[in-house]
């Protein structure tokens, strides 16, 4: 179900740049890292922001504080009601504490234990729904409805894409006290609120930079929409190990934003993301949780030109279940011999 009813104007560079000083002090300016030996077998420059060391483990925090920074004294006492399977539902329960609302938040029921756990811990209620044969916004409509609440959608949200554009503020500015230029910036992509705020940053700050939205495999409903310049809705029934990025449809909002300013879209499939997740232990010394690990699987597997290019990457989040990660890391030969 797409929330049209509720797309408020796109935001603009001034709003993400607003966002930016909302957040300053509060979420974490996260490093661009670099691997000289990754650099050297790929033949290119490889940076990567480190999104995995913000605060709650995920860029989502940035677009959750923003949100919920701007309700009124009435909203904060009313509550918030949110919908995620993990990253934005930790946002959001770190961004309700901070600003003292109440949070309860629609998980799935499988959501990894790991970001149940942390959003918990972070102190939101937790609701569980099923993604087969459940409709989380319906469901969270329908109880801010009953409570007077406020309901923070995870990317479409004019506030939200600013606090994620501030993804692409940072990129821009530390490329530039590095002195170099950055030919692509390659970002994971969902409901696509990431993408579009960090497009629509660096188009303004860093033109002659190309950003590219990155995709599980069968769930490229981004890239497919931005090839047919309309949203495109995909079919259901794929899987991907890539929980976080299971949007069957561009945001109406986030792709008005993208749109004109995203280069385009590339899809990967699980056993690159796998292969992304141990390049990126063994050569960033970050663990990246699978939806994290796209934009990097994407040059890994020479979805993008590299050679003799400067790219950054998004490793957007971290919180991976620590089960999920060894099997991955057995299962891809490491440590090696």
């Amino acid at each position: 179900m797409s929330c049209n009813s509720h797309a408020p104007e796109p935001p603009t560079l001034a709003d993400i740049e607003e966002a930016a000083g909302r957040l300053e002090g509060r979420a974490l300016i996260t490093p661009l890292v670099e691997s000289p030996l990754l650099n050297r077998r790929l033949g290119c420059r490889v940076l990567a922001k480190a999104e995995v060391l913000q605060r709650t483990g995920s860029f989502k925090f940035r677009g959750a504080l923003n949100r919920l920074s701007k309700l009124t004294a009435v909203e904060r006492r009313m509550g918030v009601v949110a919908y995620s399977s993990g990253n934005h539902a930790q946002g959001v329960a770190l961004a309700a504490r901070i600003v003292g609302t109440p949070a309860t938040i629609f998980m799935p029921k499988d959501a990894p234990a790991t970001k149940l756990l942390n959003t918990r811990r972070y102190g939101a209620v937790v609701r569980f729904y099923d993604r087969a044969t459940e409709n989380r916004e319906e469901m969270a409509e329908a109880l801010a409805s009953e409570r007077g609440a406020v309901v923070v959608r995870p990317y479409e949200d004019r506030d939200v894409i600013a606090g994620q554009g501030t993804v692409g503020l940072e990129i821009a500015n530390q490329a530039r006290r590095l002195g170099i230029h950055l030919d692509a910036v390659l970002v994971p992509c969902g409901g696509g609120g990431l993408s579009a705020g960090t497009a629509l940053a660096l188009a303004e700050t860093s033109p002659g930079t190309r950003v590219y939205a990155v995709e599980p495999q069968g769930f490229d409903d981004m890239a497919r929409s931005l090839a047919a310049d309309e949203r495109k809705r995909i079919a259901g029934g794929g899987h991907s190990m890539c929980d976080a990025l299971l949007m069957p449809e561009p945001g109406a909002l986030t792709f008005a934003v993208a749109r004109g300013r995203l280069a385009g879209g590339l899809a990967v499939g699980d056993p690159a993301t796998r292969r992304a997740m141990v390049t990126a232990f063994s050569d960033l010394k970050l663990a990246v949780e699978p939806s994290g690990a796209v934009a990097l699987a994407a040059v890994l597997a020479g979805a993008i030109e590299t050679a003799g290019r400067t790219l950054a990457v998004v490793l957007t989040g971290g919180n991976v279940d620590p089960e999920t990660f060894s099997e991955v890391l057995a299962s891809e030969g490491w440590p090696p011999d």
